[in-house]
């Protein structure tokens, strides 16, 4: 602060002696003083306190525009160019300039008033004069690099600094009129580029850039009176013959950035620049910009294709049109309410430079800028969308070409296509009809790919378009074409034909499938054209490939809706005739079952086409799958996979039985229950070796809902058998209260085409690859969904459930001696134990008695657990006697007294 005061004085003191001092001297004192104040300024990190900044900023301004024009004074221009160029150097004589121009950089940044006592000095004219001679006169020597020195770049950044902070303000760009080297510089960059200094070419850019930002009434018919944009384009036509696109773009982007700024003030540069073929110079450098190497020459490329996307919206008048609406429309459209927000299309001829250049051009960058121009434009007003396609019609137009396009090009029309259906909520028929077309085609595959992935994503919008691709015809190609493919596939009967169902082939096929598979979903009709088709045995055949399952299987659960015997008939029949190592086919049967099985009036069709013998099958089919360790074929697809498939097989058995008095009465009746507990004993995880083994005094004692929490939510290590085991008894426990079938315990798939190995088919897992991820609350299942436990907190207190499926218990009694293996003998009698008493608790309700008369859990009971009942000593005496007994006590079943 004390340096400031002496500082502040010291210019007062000046003040008061200028006047009577001669030019020479008084040029001289304040010089002197110049230092003083820039080394104040370095100290105080830059914070200024002097209350006469503004005297000081004019008195310096002056004296470096003197300066400046002294040294132009009748020179040459190369010699004027040399003498600014000395005059700004550190070293030499022309120190002071250099001081001057320092001490002018950091006044211009310190506040408007300020500034506006900087512009009042004529420097704006002043230095407009120096950058068109530093512009167009390059100098000749340079440093061995060809490069200029850091002083010179600092001498030019602060020389740019200023010119930007000035030329920002209108009064700035008012002061340059006086001159006429604002046009003139113009010019320069539209005739010299190529001739001019290279270190100048963005500094120059930059600053004429700024000037056109801040344009005024008065520099506007300044620039018109002398013809400068019509010169401008003139010379520029002459550039772009010759000198590469880049350098091209760089020098229209300065002409454009004054017709694009100065519109909003007037339309008078635009309309010079329209009648002197402006647009048509557009497009020759554009197209010019074909080939160019990623990030050559893009910022200018750019530049330019924003401002002629801005430029689409400057005229005059609106344009009005009137379109034909074709129905139907998506019932939210209402064209009469679609309001205009002022930013809407007005300029056609604008807007045909860009449709021109992607009609002309198969730049990938180019035509990518060009879609993405027009998406811009619909964003700003929806109207805009209408406006073009009602007279230009460039979308209309562009679906004629986009075969010959880059993929990349083809993936962003379609996606900007999209738009129409997804944002505007417009359906535009004609150029759906081409889109079919070109799909009919089909002359490039990843072209036809893209459009119909386009399709198929306006149909899941709406069931609106399965009527309009069904009426269309298009329902009708795709079932054509899948058929045809259909019995490619069938001849080759599994065997590898060369070429066949390769790359984008394939996935058209998987995107038919889904398209069919969207057309039919909500659309009994479109389920009724397909099976007049007579495609049904056409689509079942897709089963088979896992990147086609997915939409086969959706297609025919819609099928299932008018039929649901002939779609139990193939599920069931693709069920039984699968492999041993076709598990995941399994799985998604399966899964694709339980979802149809939602509905009861499938239940019947399920029992007439022996659903619950076929599922029981699958059981059969896994003997010793469970082994531990794995053997044979089991090794490699692991565990886990094959208790996932134990698990949809109850849980497709349990949704069959689920309120069906009917198919629960079958189940029981033929013995399926006992079958169950055959297969499921046969999987290799339950003792299948001899009687029951001797009994032993039990060291501690657990339920078997702590059993369950030790076995998969603590650190305590359980062998594997007995993991597996305690996973089916609570399937089946599940079963017995009615709802496994609203389990949810396993992670999804993802069936991608992609997919070539997976976690489960690399043998035995640790726990904590695990797939059987139990769902906790957090998981957000479904409000029917249940878990199989909750939080590890709480304790498995099992409440007073009904039972629904008497069987499923006496299933569990017959797997009851089974729960055992050598070298276990503790641990498996304390299971053994704990499954005694959860029985026992499930029946110890009056209601869960009467389920259980006849059900034959008595019989079962003595004839699978006769040493546990003779000796009186065994650990399952006692609990089997008080489960006998309760149940005896509501009636004693005929077999069970004999």
């Amino acid at each position: 602060t004390l340096q400031w005061e002496t500082l502040g004085r010291q210019f007062v003191e000046y003040e008061q002696t200028a006047p009577f001092l001669i030019p020479e001297e008084q040029q001289r004192r304040l010089l002197d003083f110049l230092p003083l104040f820039l080394k104040a300024w370095e100290q105080s990190a830059g914070v200024i306190i002097f209350p006469n900044i503004q005297l000081l900023a004019s008195e310096v301004s002056k004296l470096l525009t003197k300066e400046i024009k002294r040294n132009l004074n009748g020179k040459p221009a190369e010699e004027a160019r040399l003498a600014l160029e000395q005059l700004l150097q550190q070293k030499g004589e022309a120190e002071d300039g250099r001081l001057l121009l320092k001490t002018v950089y950091l006044l211009s940044q310190t506040d408007l008033r300020t500034m506006w006592n900087i512009i009042g000095s004529g420097l704006p004219a002043a230095l407009m004069q120096c950058l068109y001679l530093f512009f167009t006169f390059p100098l000749k020597k340079t440093n061995e690099d060809g490069e200029t020195s850091e002083d010179d770049a600092q001498t030019q950044e602060m020389f740019v600094k200023i010119m930007l902070n000035m030329y920002r303000e209108e009064q700035g760009v008012e002061e340059l009129l006086a001159a006429d080297k604002l046009q003139s510089l113009i010019i320069a960059t539209a005739s010299l580029w190529d001739q001019c200094s290279h270190s100048w070419k963005v500094p120059t850019g930059r600053v004429l850039r700024t000037i056109s930002k801040a344009q005024t009434k008065n520099s506007i018919v300044y620039l018109q009176a002398v013809d400068c944009i019509k010169i401008a384009v003139q010379n520029l036509f002459k550039l772009a013959d010759t000198l590469p696109a880049s350098d091209v773009c760089e020098a229209a982007s300065i002409v454009l950035c004054f017709v694009k700024d100065s519109y909003p003030i007037s339309s008078a540069l635009l309309t010079e620049f329209e009648n002197n073929d402006g647009y048509q110079l557009l497009l020759k450098i554009l197209l010019r910009c074909e080939g160019l190497q990623p990030n050559e020459g893009d910022p200018y490329l750019d530049e330019i294709l924003d401002m002629l996307t801005c430029l689409t919206t400057c005229g005059k008048t609106e344009l009005k049109v009137s379109g034909n609406i074709v129905h139907p429309q998506l019932p939210h459209f209402d064209f009469e309410r679609t309001r205009s927000s002022g930013m809407t299309v007005k300029n056609l001829q604008a807007f045909q430079v860009l449709q021109s250049i992607f009609q002309k051009s198969n730049d990938q960058h180019l035509c990518g800028r060009i879609l993405a121009a027009i998406g811009t434009i619909w964003a700003w007003d929806t109207v805009n969308f209408f406006l073009l396609e009602w007279t230009l019609q460039p979308i209309n137009q562009f679906t004629d070409i986009i075969n010959f396009k880059p993929h990349l090009v083809q993936v962003q029309f379609f996606r900007l296509m999209e738009s129409i259906v997804l944002d505007l909520s417009y359906v535009p028929h004609e150029i759906l009809k081409k889109v079919q077309y070109l799909i009919k085609e089909n002359i490039v595959p990843f072209c036809t790919l893209t459009a119909l992935r386009c399709l198929l994503s306006m149909t899941k919008k709406d069931l609106l378009f399965s009527d309009i691709f069904r009426d269309s015809g298009l329902l009708g190609l795709l079932l054509a074409h899948l058929r045809k493919q259909a019995k490619i596939l069938r001849k080759s009967a599994g065997t590898h034909l060369p070429g066949l169902e390769e790359g984008t082939e394939k996935e058209l096929n998987a995107v038919m499938l889904k398209m069919v598979a969207a057309l039919t979903a909500g659309s009994v009709r479109n389920a009724v054209v397909l099976k007049d088709y007579g495609m049904v045995p056409y689509i079942k055949i897709f089963l088979d490939d896992e990147c086609y399952r997915g939409a086969t299987l959706s297609i025919l659960e819609q099928l299932s809706v008018i039929n649901y015997e002939e779609y139990m008939s193939i599920i069931i029949g693709a069920l039984c005739s699968s492999t041993q190592g076709e598990l995941h086919l399994k799985l998604d049967l399966l899964k694709s079952l339980l979802r149809i099985l939602e509905s009861p009036k499938s239940h019947s069709a399920f029992r007439t086409c022996s659903g619950f013998n076929g599922l029981l099958s699958l059981l059969s089919d896994m003997e010793g799958a469970l082994q531990d360790p794995p053997s044979g074929l089991w090794t490699a697809i692991g565990q886990n996979c094959i208790l996932e498939l134990v698990f949809y097989t109850l849980q497709g058995i349990t949704a069959a039985l689920h309120l069906d008095p009917v198919n629960s009465n079958f189940f029981q009746r033929n013995g399926l229950f006992e079958k169950m507990a055959e297969d499921l004993g046969s999987l290799g995880c339950f003792w299948t070796q001899g009687e029951w083994q001797i009994p032993l005094r039990l060291e501690k004692t657990r339920t078997f809902a702590e059993f369950l929490e030790a076995a998969f939510c603590s650190s305590e290590p359980f062998p594997t058998w007995l993991k597996n085991c305690i996973w089916i008894l609570n399937f089946l426990d599940r079963m017995v209260k009615g709802t496994l079938h609203l389990e949810s315990y396993f992670m999804e798939r993802k069936p991608e085409m992609e997919e070539a190995s997976r976690d489960d088919q690399e043998g035995p897992q640790t726990q904590e690859e695990n797939p059987l991820v139990f769902k906790r609350p957090g998981n957000k299942l479904p409000a029917s969904a249940y878990r199989l436990w909750g939080n590890p907190e709480e304790k498995w207190e099992t409440e007073d459930c009904a039972i629904v499926h008497p069987g499923a218990v006496c299933v569990m009694v017959r797997l009851l001696p089974k729960l055992y293996k050598e070298g276990h003998s503790q641990l498996s009698q304390e299971i053994q134990c704990a499954l005694v008493d959860h029985i026992q608790s499930l029946v110890k309700s009056e209601k869960s008695r009467q389920v259980m008369c006849g059900s034959g859990l008595l019989s079962t009971i003595i004839t699978t657990c006769q040493d546990a009942f003779r000796n009186e000593s065994h650990p399952l005496h006692l609990p089997l006697t008080r489960v006998f007994e309760k149940l005896a006590s509501q009636a004693i079943e005929p077999d069970v007294l004999r």
